[in-house]
């Protein structure tokens, strides 16, 4: 397989089901913004972390996968002609939103109260995951426009707001164990 096709020479890209849109499209941003996000989750997974967040992150790459491929279907061409659905993988469902708030839980059990907003940094690993909760927010907006436009699913938007709180508590639970100091953002006063 090339992985050149030339077909996107003229700025047009295909979806699943064969339409042609503008690389800029709604629908593009919003799953090439799932792919951004993908990449820094891999970057974090590739600290030192523990095992058990590494295959964390790794179940969530996977979930971001299925969810570009949702993305990436448009509403019409779900269904194939033949009464089947198009793509042919588990969908990301309330059991993949279930499996982000359980991890919360189970870091945010460990973590100190939060008294103040928190300024991203303090430690390269930490950063990573404020990036990546960030990009998150932009792959969740994009999505919430995409879905004014041509309805998507519901647990798209579920799930994107939930792993930016993952990610949010994830920073915090590396605060912690990387022994980083977490700078309070408290405003000057006039």
């Amino acid at each position: 397989m090339k992985i050149y096709t030339k077909t996107g020479d003229k700025g047009t890209t295909a979806l699943f089901g064969g339409s042609r849109v503008p690389k800029h499209h709604i629908r593009i941003e919003s799953y090439g913004t799932i792919d951004e996000l993908n990449s820094y989750i891999g970057l974090i997974r590739d600290q030192e972390i523990s095992d058990h967040l590494k295959q964390s992150l790794n179940k969530i790459q996977h979930d971001l996968f299925t969810l570009g491929a949702m993305l990436a279907t448009p509403p019409e061409k779900e269904t194939l002609k033949n009464g089947k659905e198009r793509l042919n993988i588990p969908k990301i469902d309330t059991t993949s939103i279930e499996f982000l708030e359980n991890e919360i839980d189970i870091m945010n059990d460990s973590l100190p109260q939060m008294t103040h907003f928190i300024l991203p940094g303090g430690h390269q690993t930490v950063s990573f995951c404020h990036i990546a909760r960030c990009v998150c927010r932009r792959s969740e907006r994009l999505s919430v426009a995409l879905n004014e436009e041509d309805t998507i699913s519901d647990t798209i938007l579920m799930y994107l707001n939930r792993l930016s709180d993952y990610l949010f508590v994830l920073a915090r639970k590396l605060s912690h164990e990387l022994q980083a100091e977490e700078v309070k953002w408290i405003p000057e006063k006039l």
